[in-house]
């Protein structure tokens, strides 16, 4: 018996990556948290770029006359201030989680927006294929339906979402 080996010439099936840029929307909170973990992993994975953002909501009239009324000279600019120093808190612990994986991470912070639009419009400017966030549905009902935030997003958007829980 004679022996022979075949040696395929094809060339191995290059995988194609599904997402190649993500965006990772938190709030800060436990429940965002995993959400941040599981967009970090799967940048991981697929060897995507990724963006971790958060969103601060309109401010409001009330809100400006109660920081009047505590003193402040120049509300919208105080209120202005606390929500740079609160996405600042938010975004830091993902930043350093991203750069433990190894990931090059950029962030960014949307100022005075719904926060629903705040998301998608960060998404597309930042030619996201997938948002990574998560949903606070709270008490019976929340346990039933998605947040009010998910939901809207996951409606408006035409980029693919993915909710963690």
């Amino acid at each position: 018996g004679r022996c022979c080996a075949t040696v395929s010439r094809k060339k191995p099936r290059r995988q194609v990556a599904m997402y190649k840029n993500i965006i990772i929307a938190t709030d800060g909170s436990d429940l965002a948290a995993k959400a941040v973990e599981a967009g970090l992993q799967m940048a991981k994975t697929l060897n995507a770029a990724v963006t971790v953002m958060t969103v601060t909501p309109n401010w409001s009239a009330t809100q400006m006359a109660e920081l009047a009324t505590r003193g402040a000279a120049h509300p919208v600019e105080e209120y202005e201030k606390k929500a740079a120093q609160w996405a600042e808190r938010v975004l830091a612990p993902a930043v350093a989680r991203a750069k433990e994986l190894g990931l090059a991470c950029a962030c960014t912070h949307a100022i005075d927006k719904p926060i629903a639009e705040g998301i998608i419009e960060t998404a597309q400017e930042r030619g996201a294929d997938l948002i990574v966030m998560s949903s606070h549905g709270r008490g019976l009902a929340g346990r039933l339906l998605l947040g009010s935030v998910a939901l809207k997003v996951l409606t408006l958007s035409s980029i693919p979402v993915m909710i963690c829980r």
